[in-house]
């Protein structure tokens, strides 16, 4: 998938310091992940859940895709709660 320009708001950068997530993650993510769940009446963009590993860390990255302007809005980021998530972390349970 090409990778449009990624815009990184206040509110993930600061759940990226507290959640120990790189930037470089993200990007990873954000390229080469799965979306498990989209959400297409969002707004101002539609938004989609992204899976993807490090090693052997799952991470989960909301995205909003701004079309128009050619960018993804990275909305935050965490690693998926092993109780909340199917063990592929693909599926809530």
């Amino acid at each position: 998938m090409e990778l449009n320009r990624l815009i990184f708001r206040v509110h993930v950068i600061q759940r990226m310091f507290q959640r120990h997530i790189s930037e470089e993650e993200i990007r990873s993510v954000v390229q080469s992940g799965e979306t498990i769940e989209e959400y297409l009446d969002d707004t101002p963009y539609p938004s989609r859940l992204v899976l993807g590993w490090r090693e052997s860390r799952p991470l989960h990255v909301l995205v909003a895709d701004n079309k128009i302007d050619c960018e993804t809005i990275v909305i935050t980021a965490y690693e998926p709660d092993p109780q909340r998530w199917d063990s592929d972390f693909k599926k809530r349970r």
